[in-house]
């Protein structure tokens, strides 16, 4: 880059304002950001493996969380929920234990996956000994026929879920867009509790469904945490990158400022009576030993007393 074009690219600070593109499109700059860019590059799939492993593990968990939930008794429903009392979220996956009977109000949910497949949700209305109205997901169908619920009292298990908003929006006959218990209470009267129970043994003719989780609970906090590593050690690479060009640019200001000195100096040198020494004109002699000294004709200093007569009077 030549050296003046490089000075007016930096600023009264002498921080560069301009003539960064110039020094970054070089082939040594061109060159090195493709090598930052590679590792860059690496570090991002670095890190996408470190989240694929972060929610792989949370599956693993989440595997053997359900397999202790099946295996463990459940909790009173009453001494983990009342009827209109609001739903915490830890109480996501709850295993609970309930007795009442089914009301003979079934409704399907549509648009539910298990698995790959899309189907609908069996929802019924359970009628709670001590009053309340719960509604149970008793399992999942591929098609819109669902069989008919347990009748008599029942006593059963199973793992709690929060309620969910309702869908706008009108459906057919003997279904409903959401498990809300806003709009289930007006179907089915209250009082209603707040979330809904997925049952853990659905019954002939359903399929059981896992237990509920809340989404991304469990994710594996130290791999997460490796995939944020990477990401920012990719990041810092393009800034170092940034960082060099910048400071080449500045080394060039430097360069340039430093050379046009040299040029403004040698200009003012070569300049007429620049180089020489101006003579005095006259008046005052600064040669060293002081001011002239100058003898009187009678060869007495100036300015001194004259010598004493000494003839003899006549």
């Amino acid at each position: 880059m030549d050296a003046r074009e490089t000075r007016h690219a930096v600023g009264s600070d002498g921080r560069p304002r301009l003539g960064f593109w110039r020094v970054a499109l070089t082939p040594r700059m061109v060159g090195l950001l493709l090598l930052f860019l590679g590792v860059a590059a690496v570090c991002g799939r670095l890190g996408v493996w470190q989240l694929d492993r972060a929610v792989e593990r949370s599956e693993q968990n989440a595997a053997v969380r359900a397999a202790e939930l099946e295996s463990s008794p459940g909790d009173p429903l009453d001494e983990v929920l009342a009827p209109q009392q609001t739903f915490a979220g830890e109480l996501v996956g709850r295993k609970v234990e309930v007795s009442g009977r089914f009301e003979g109000r079934t409704l399907l949910v549509p648009g539910r996956a298990r698995g790959d497949d899309v189907g609908f949700l069996v929802l019924d209305a359970f009628r709670v000994d001590e009053g309340g109205v719960l509604a149970v997901v008793r399992g999942w169908v591929a098609d819109p026929v669902a069989p008919p619920a347990p009748e008599g009292p029942v006593t059963m298990t199973g793992f709690l879920q929060a309620g969910e908003a309702s869908e706008p929006g009108p459906q057919p006959e003997g279904r409903i867009g959401a498990i809300s218990p806003g709009e289930l209470v007006n179907r089915w009267g209250g009082p209603i509790y707040s979330g809904y129970l997925v049952a853990a043994d659905p019954g002939p003719g359903v399929g059981k469904l896992p237990p509920p989780s809340v989404p991304g609970a469990g994710l594996n906090l130290q791999n997460l945490a490796y995939a944020v590593q990477w990401w920012i050690f990719g990041g810092f690479a393009v800034l170092l990158w940034s960082r060099l060009v910048r400071d080449e640019v500045r080394a060039l200001a430097e360069e340039a400022a430093e050379a046009e000195d040299d040029r403004d100096g040698a200009r003012v040198a070569e300049a007429p009576g620049g180089g020489g020494r101006r003579p005095h004109d006259g008046g005052e002699d600064h040669t060293p030993g002081g001011p002239d000294v100058h003898a009187s004709p009678t060869g007495a200093d100036d300015g001194s007393p004259s010598a004493p007569d000494r003839s003899p009077a006549v």
